[in-house]
């Protein structure tokens, strides 16, 4: 019941934008984060239909249940996988499915529809239409891609082989596929599910989508260097430059929430990540020119966003257009902002941004602001074979999205610093040590002549060692002296 309980509170806060959806879900800390993120995605799609069913049948008068325990209980028992509970509350739910199901079939027939997901609004079908693969990411900390596609063909499933377009990822149930971009990635139909799947409790394959893998993939940092994962939690990012490192170097991960901090070092103690160091500390007050971290030289950053490109929440918007541009633009502020103190690092070669949002203030335009302010970085062009790329300008960067990639919806960019630009640095620290070098070498301020004396005396051009400053010298300059005042008396 465990379950039911933390859903229905995540979808009420979740109602009263009191936060993120897959924040409050990481928040949780519930053992099966991914159980619960499917249950809470779910219910909220189907909310209005639930709510309708709870209201022709009564349900909360004779149950007293609160309204979200409703919607959740529900919802598995009538269109999920059926209720993961038993007990008191099972043998409730019971008595009333006769009812509850009639009504939705009454539902049906008034629409004249067949399918559940027909019932929904237009703009949360097209959402429910976008049915995506199940993508899995194999941990090669742990195990081969090789090794675990063996596992999978034994266990019964059909290898497909390498997808070569986008159609190859329409699979059966039974079937699966290596993705076409990044190796390490294999595809599976959309109801497929691994939480009870050996290899994923042994940490061989990680539940992650083909968009969030990107990131990693792409900064791709050699093996003993220095990482950073500034904003990490839930962990799957930071897993996978592990993997990329091999173990070696540092990975340094920060996230100022405590509670999914302690979430990320058990998927990571799972993973068999070694040489990560955790921090509950927040990014923007972590000192570039601390000693600890000289030497990171990759930077990785996904920073809060508004999540707008997962599909289960793409119709969480409010009707207030004016508080969802106010909120972005704060979104925006904050993201630009660890994105500028990202590049500080003094050995900083490569730092990627990515976010789970569509909108270009968050993507595009924070990018382009950061490139304004920092002109010692540049975009490096990513995957050419990508078909879906960033708004232009800025074609270097990647997109993500239902129909275009088959993932949900997401934005990379990969900067790098200037070679160009780090030489006029360099030129004009040289530059600038030059008047001070020559001044460190020069003669002492007691030797320097009078202010008078070089006013009335032009500077005398360099001589030999020795020729000048004699003491037979100065008496003939006091004898010629002498004459010319001699013969100035004269005159007058």
């Amino acid at each position: 019941m465990a379950l039911y309980v933390k859903a229905a509170d995540i979808l009420e806060k979740a109602e009263r934008k009191q936060g993120a959806l897959k924040t409050l879900v990481y928040d949780s800390r519930f053992e099966n984060i991914k159980q619960l993120f499917a249950l809470v995605c779910e219910a909220q799609k189907f909310s209005s239909i639930l709510q309708q069913l709870i209201d022709s049948t009564k349900l909360l008068k004779q149950t007293r249940l609160r309204p979200h325990l409703a919607k959740v209980l529900v919802y598995d028992l009538l269109m999920g996988q059926g209720l993961k509970c038993g007990g008191a509350w099972k043998v409730m739910m019971m008595k009333h499915r006769s009812r509850l199901q009639a009504a939705l079939a009454r539902m049906k027939i008034k629409q004249n529809v067949s399918r559940n997901e027909d019932l929904l609004p237009a703009n949360v079908q097209r959402a429910a239409g976008d049915r995506l693969p199940r993508y899995v990411r194999v941990n090669t900390l742990k195990t081969t891609v090789e090794d675990v596609v063996d596992y999978f063909k034994r266990d019964g499933l059909s290898y497909q082989g390498q997808a070569a377009r986008l159609d190859d990822f329409t699979l059966k149930e039974a079937e699966f596929a290596r993705d076409q971009h990044l190796p390490e990635v294999l595809v599976f139909s959309p109801k497929t599910d691994f939480h009870d799947h050996f290899l994923y409790k042994a940490g061989h394959i990680i539940l992650q989508d083909k968009a969030s893998c990107l990131p990693a993939y792409l900064l791709n940092p050699p093996p003993g260097r220095h990482i950073i994962d500034a904003c990490a939690a839930p962990g799957n990012k930071t897993s996978h430059l592990a993997a990329i490192m091999k173990n070696k170097g540092k990975l340094f991960a920060f996230d100022l929430d405590a509670k999914r901090l302690a979430t990320m070092s058990t998927l990571l103690l799972r993973a068999g990540v070694t040489c990560q160091q955790l921090a509950n500390q927040d990014f923007l007050k972590v000192d570039p020119d601390s000693a600890q971290y000289k030497d990171v030289e990759y930077v990785l950053l996904d920073p809060s966003c508004s999540g707008s490109g997962m599909v289960c929440l793409r119709d969480n918007t409010s009707a207030d257009q004016e508080k969802d541009q106010a909120r972005l633009a704060s979104l925006a502020s904050f993201q630009l902002r660890c994105l500028n103190h990202g590049l500080r690092f003094p050995r900083l070669k490569r730092l990627v941004y990515s976010t789970c949002s569509i909108h270009r203030q968050e993507n595009e335009d924070v990018i382009t602001a950061c490139l304004q302010q920092n002109p010692g970085f540049r975009l490096v062009p990513l995957l050419a074979q990508w078909p879906e790329r960033g708004l232009e300008p800025l074609t270097q960067c990647l997109r993500a999205g239902t129909t275009t990639t088959r993932t949900h919806g997401f934005f990379v960019a990969l900067l790098e610093k200037h070679i160009e630009a780090e030489n006029m640095k360099q030129d004009r620290d040289v530059e600038m040590s030059v008047p001070e070098a020559t001044a460190a070498h020069g003669p002492p301020a007691s030797e320097m002549p009078d202010a008078s004396e070089t006013e009335d005396n032009p500077t005398p051009a360099p001589q030999l060692q020795g020729s000048d400053s004699t003491p037979g010298m100065k008496k003939r300059r006091k004898r010629n002296k002498k004459k010319k005042k001699k013969a100035a008396t004269t005159v007058e």
